[in-house]
């Protein structure tokens, strides 16, 4: 085990921390530098940022980890089938980043015999760096993090992103707007910011229904380890083929899950 600070880290959890450290360096060298912009062929943008990020991660990753596989957002993926599997999104929030919106991070995950046992999200903007393993808690900045003890919905602060799906469903966006109707607070913060948001209890559920594993999976063990539960919005378990996302402080899951699905 490697000591930081006064936290005791897994050589996963360090080398994840490191990796997502030296991705932020390149991001933060190349933000609002005019970087040329290419289309993918599922039209979505990548940039030199994004290229080079992901090849800093796996490039510290493989040293450290030669044996376990990568799927990243850009290189695909190599040794899918190896026991551990790191899932790598360097730069989640490329428009936002072409845009010159901060709102943007670098997610790392790793998959251990199909289970996601470890989460860094790092915000490099903002110097914000979450993280999480397995059975050790949550951290923020390295102070333990927790859900909120909401238990109400009529108190609830809700965080929506992505809702595209959703409001291709006349059915499902009337169940949506029905639950907005009950709950204290709606907001839209996206991307990394509402869960870390949630994590923390500064809000009590995060509904997105167009998401990728890669941008959603550090998340899942960040949010699940301070205490929350975080299902897609049939109430099914997190995998590989994840689209959707209720994450909630765990109180509120059932009545929230039940009002999007009546």
């Amino acid at each position: 085990m490697l000591r930081t600070g006064v936290h005791t880290h897994s050589p996963e959890l360090q080398a994840a921390l490191d990796a997502a450290a030296a991705a932020a360096q390149i991001i933060r060298s190349l933000y609002r530098r005019d970087v040329r912009v290419q289309t993918k062929a599922d039209r979505s943008p990548v940039t030199e940022a994004d290229v080079r990020a992901e090849e800093a991660i796996r490039s510290l990753l493989a040293e450290r980890f030669p044996d376990h596989g990568f799927h990243g957002e850009e290189g695909g993926r190599q040794r899918a089938d190896a026991p551990a599997v790191w899932l790598v999104d360097p730069l989640d929030g490329t428009k936002s980043f072409i845009r010159a919106c901060p709102f943007f991070s670098t997610q790392i995950a790793l998959m251990r015999g199909g289970r996601l046992v470890l989460g860094v999200s790092s915000a490099p903007m903002f110097g914000e760096v979450a993280w999480a393993e397995d059975g050790a808690g949550a951290y923020l900045n390295g102070d333990p993090i927790h859900v909120s003890e909401t238990q109400a919905l009529a108190d609830a602060i809700v965080s929506s992103g992505n809702l595209r799906t959703l409001a291709g469903s006349a059915s499902a966006w009337r169940r949506f707007g029905d639950l907005i109707g009950r709950v204290s607070r709606i907001r839209g913060y996206g991307d990394y910011v509402h869960y870390h948001l949630l994590a923390r209890g500064s809000l009590d559920v995060v509904i997105e229904s167009d998401v990728n594993i890669l941008d959603i999976a550090a998340l899942a063990v960040i949010v699940s380890e301070a205490g929350g539960t975080f299902t897609d919005l049939q109430g099914g378990p997190i995998g590989l083929h994840t689209t959707s996302v209720l994450a909630t402080n765990g109180r509120l899951h059932r009545a929230v899950l039940e009002s999007l699905q009546v």
